[in-house]
């Protein structure tokens, strides 16, 4: 498939892209080179290949829930401002 100058004037305007006469060859050079892409691919043997519409085919991996605090209260705390025990002392912010 090749276009000629008056499509590529034509996608340019439904695209809403304003595009000077003298852009006109250069654009229709590339897009006739996507096109022939795309005509490469068409060419492809893909019997037998289901398509990928997303990674929700995919299981994924699963690991342990546990929770952890890490065991080291101290060295998380160190840098607080404020403590209580083992947790952040906060200013009360509502009334």
């Amino acid at each position: 498939m090749s276009l000629d100058p008056a499509t590529v004037r034509r996608i340019a305007s439904l695209a809403r892209i304003r595009v000077e006469e003298d852009e006109v060859l250069r654009l229709q050079s590339e897009l006739n080179g996507i096109l022939g892409w795309i005509e490469q691919l068409n060419e492809v043997n893909v019997d037998g290949i289901a398509p990928l519409t997303g990674g929700a085919q995919m299981a994924l991996r699963l690991r342990e829930d546990a929770v952890t605090d890490g065991n080291y209260p101290d060295k998380i705390l160190a840098n607080a401002p404020d403590r209580e025990g083992n947790f952040f002392a906060v200013p009360k912010v509502v009334e």
